[in-house]
């Protein structure tokens, strides 16, 4: 079944696509704000951040350039400040000063009670665990409640949108790098013609490395489970050779996370360590080049 179109309403709240958005969906009871750490005095005033809510830090880590995020939720207190109050709590914790922008989520009915918050809480964390796009700084899983059936068909139809709405407004946190075939409407990064990729080159003094990769509409998936040479040379970018550095690999040298690269050039460098073509080194099974491939879209 075909997905169906969505009309999103984006109101840049200062005027400027670098300040506050807030984001509505019709037929949607919630609603998102996308706040830079720097605008959050500004936003006193409104009260639907009074309410609870769930919401999400977003910085990069200084120590490895990688995408962080913090998941957490706020109730509503005494005093009226719910979500607003949590989150200028946060800045003032010098623990975490990496953050630069928050989303938030709550509803225009303030129907949010501790047993929502809680379970969205623990969606949120999970699939941003599952995705494996950002590094979590939740230090503890959260609980998810206890809630009835009916209520978690609610939520989880809230959870749908609230995927569809963090990518609009530039996270992708919750999309994991889909590398099969899929006819569902889940959000995911869908790979061009489901085609499997192998590069295969034997280095000097290093031996054969081997890596397997797709192509997605977002860029080229080195993939989990590849072989990437331990050795580099000035060939390649300085930032290729800072990714080497930093990527997750196991003794072999065997990478033990997809990585994304935006192209398929930079993927084959990343992987041999030397300046490469990626169109004719990716190759299919049956050693069809990347480049053919696409001329002849086979």
């Amino acid at each position: 079944m075909t997905a169906q179109g969505k009309s999103i309403n984006l109101f840049l709240m200062d005027g400027d696509a670098n300040g506050r958005i807030k984001c509505t969906l019709a037929n949607w009871t919630g609603v998102a704000y996308k706040i830079p750490r720097t605008e959050l005095d500004k936003c006193k005033e409104r009260n639907d951040l009074k309410q609870s809510g769930v919401y999400l830090l977003f910085g990069t880590s200084d120590q490895t350039g990688k995408n962080i995020a913090y998941i957490g939720q706020a109730g509503a207190r005494k005093n009226g400040d719910g979500i607003l109050n949590r989150l200028l709590e946060h800045r003032r914790n010098p623990e975490k000063d990496y953050w630069t922008e928050a989303i938030v989520f709550t509803t225009s009915n303030n129907s949010f009670g501790p047993t929502e918050i809680s379970y969205l809480e623990n969606r949120f964390c999970n699939l941003a665990l599952e995705a494996q796009r950002y590094e979590i700084k939740n230090g503890n899983d959260p609980s998810s409640g206890n809630i009835t059936e009916e209520k978690e068909s609610e939520l989880e139809e809230f959870v749908d949108y609230a995927k569809l709405v963090m990518g609009t407004l530039g996270h992708k946190i919750f999309v994991p790098y889909n590398i099969s075939p899929s006819n569902s409407n889940e959000t995911t990064v869908t790979v061009k013609n489901d085609t499997t990729l192998y590069l295969k080159r034997t280095i000097k003094n290093v031996g054969i490395v081997e890596a397997t990769g797709k192509q997605t509409p977002e860029g080229f998936i080195v993939l989990q489970g590849s072989h990437i040479s331990p050795t580099d040379d000035d060939t390649i970018p300085a930032i290729l050779k800072s990714q080497r550095k930093r990527a997750t690999l196991d003794s072999n040298h065997v990478l033990q996370e997809n990585m994304l690269f935006s192209s398929p050039s930079y993927a084959a460098m990343f992987v041999i360590g030397k300046s490469a073509n990626g169109l004719t080194s990716w190759k299919t099974a049956k050693g069809i080049t990347l480049k053919v491939l696409e001329q002849t879209n086979i």
